[in-house]
C-alpha cells in the first residue's frame, strides 16, 4: 500500500491520480487542511509532524512505499521560518524513523532552494556549494542529508530530486518564489494584467507538472543499483525569463499588459541558479523531459480557460 503525505498541494493532487492509474485503490491520500471536496480514494486526515498519526496510517494499511510531500515553501517559510522548520524537519524525521522500523520505500522532494549566492548559477552542478539563505532551503539540505543518513546508516530505500519551479493549472499558486509562472497565467485570462514580483530578465529553471509526476514514478521504479545519489539528484526542463514568458503567453492573448514591481522574492529568485546539470539523474535513471516553453504555454491557457470558464 502507498501513503501520500501533503496530497492536496501541488504535486500531490496530481501524483495520486496517477498513482492510482497504475495501482488501483491501494493509494492512501493523508491531508490535513487543504482536503479537496469529492475525493475520489482512501482518504485520511491528520497531520504528518505527528509520529502516532503516521505510524497509525501505516500500520492500519500495512503502508510499504511513502511519497512525503508536505512542506511549507520558500516565500511562506520566511514569513515564520520556525513554523516551517518544525513543519518540514518533523515530518520527514518521523517518516524516515518509521520508515527504518517498518522497510518502507520513500520519496522525498528537495528543490532548488538548496542552492544560494555561492552556489554557480550556470550549469549548477550535482554536487556543489549549499549555502541557501531561505528557511526552506536550509530544512531542504537539512533533509537531503537525513535521508542520507537514513539510508547509509539504517538501510532506508529514500529516494529524492531537486525540483525546479512547478508549473501547473490544477493547484493555485502555493507561496513559492517561482509561482509567478503559475500566477501569470490567471492574471492574463481572468484580468489581462498581471504585476509580476521578480523582474523581467529573471531567469530560473522550470518545469510543468506532467514531466514532475513523470520525474517521480520514474525515480521510483529505477534499479537502486543504479543510483549513485542518496541526498537528492539534480533536476532539471526549462529554463526561462518572465519576460519571455510574457512574450510567449502574448502571442495566445494580445492585449495581455504586464508590470513588474520586484518584491522580497526578487532577493530569493537572484541567490537560486539559472539553470541546472541534471546529467547525473539522466544518465543513473534516463530522465529526460517531454514539455518546452512553447507546448507547456498552450496547455496551461487552454485547461485554465476551461478552469476559469473564460473565453479569451
Amino acid at each position: 500500500m502507498i501513503l501520500v503525505t501533503g496530497a492536496f498541494g501541488q504535486i500531490g493532487s496530481e501524483l495520486i491520480p496517477a498513482l492510482q492509474n497504475k495501482c488501483g485503490k491501494d493509494v492512501v491520500a493523508l491531508g490535513h487542511k487543504n482536503v479537496s471536496d469529492g475525493f475520489d480514494g482512501i482518504l485520511e486526515v491528520g497531520d504528518a509532524t505527528s509520529r502516532e498519526c503516521l505510524k497509525k496510517i501505516i500500520e492500519k494499511y500495512n503502508v510499504d512505499t511513502i511519497y512525503h510531500l508536505v512542506s511549507i515553501l520558500s516565500a511562506r517559510g520566511e514569513k515564520d521560518p520556525h513554523f516551517a522548520w518544525e513543519v518540514n524537519m518533523n515530518s520527514l524525521n518521523n517518516v524516515l524513523k518509521l520508515a527504518a522500523e517498518h522497510k518502507i520505500k520513500v520519496f522525498w522532494p528537495s528543490s532548488i532552494a538548496v542552492f544560494g549566492p555561492t552556489t554557480p548559477r550556470d550549469r549548477t552542478p550535482q554536487k556543489t556549494v549549499l549555502e541557501p539563505t531561505t528557511m526552506y532551503g536550509v530544512t531542504k539540505v537539512a533533509g537531503e542529508l537525513l535521508c542520507q543518513y537514513y539510508n547509509k546508516k539504517f538501510g532506508v530505500d529514500v529516494r529524492s530530486a531537486r525540483f525546479p519551479g512547478i508549473i501547473s493549472y490544477k493547484a493555485e499558486p502555493g507561496g513559492g518564489t517561482t509561482d509567478y509562472a503559475v500566477a501569470i497565467f490567471y492574471g492574463a485570462l481572468k484580468e489581462k494584467k498581471y504585476k509580476c514580483f521578480v523582474r523581467g530578465d529573471t531567469v530560473l529553471p522550470m518545469m510543468y507538472m506532467d514531466d514532475a509526476v513523470n520525474a517521480v514514478i520514474s525515480l521510483m521504479e529505477a534499479d537502486a543499483e543504479k543510483l549513485s545519489v542518496r541526498t537528492s539528484y539534480n533536476l532539471a526542463a526549462i529554463s526561462f525569463s518572465a519576460k519571455e514568458l510574457e512574450e510567449e503567453i502574448k502571442k495566445h492573448v494580445k492585449d495581455f499588459v504586464v508590470t513588474y514591481e520586484p518584491d522580497e522574492r526578487q532577493k530569493i529568485a537572484d541567490s537560486w541558479p539559472r539553470n541546472i546539470d541534471d546529467s547525473v539523474a539522466r544518465r543513473d535513471w534516463d530522465w529526460h523531459h517531454k514539455y518546452d516553453l512553447q507546448k507547456m504555454t498552450e496547455i496551461m491557457l487552454s485547461k485554465l480557460k476551461e478552469k476559469l470558464m473564460v473565453k479569451v
